[in-house]
């Protein structure tokens, strides 16, 4: 279970609320005038966390591809290079 500070507290209790985070695993929800502001946690918990994201981010990027190809699909490739040669030549003709 995590523990609420004031930052105020924080600032006079900081090392022993550092070594209670990082030896016993304690999370705190640190606050100013009574609002949630930030967290302590170990590092451990906070590399955890990364990891999840990233993977959450990573199947988000999947799924989107998975959605584009299928989008995509009725398209051949001599048609998406035609549209890229369209494209080209429409940048080149605003470039001169």
């Amino acid at each position: 279970m995590h523990q609420i500070i004031g930052v105020t507290d924080l600032q006079r209790r900081f090392r022993t609320i550092l070594d209670e985070v990082v030896k016993n695993h304690v999370p705190y929800v640190l606050t100013r005038g009574s609002r949630p502001e930030a967290a302590i946690i170990p590092y451990e918990d906070f590399a955890q966390f990364l990891a999840w994201k990233e993977r959450d981010v990573l199947y988000k990027f999947d799924r989107a591809m998975t959605r584009l190809a299928e989008q995509n699909a009725v398209y051949s490739d001599d048609e998406v290079a035609a549209d890229v040669e369209a494209a080209l030549a429409e940048v080149r003709a605003g470039q001169a």
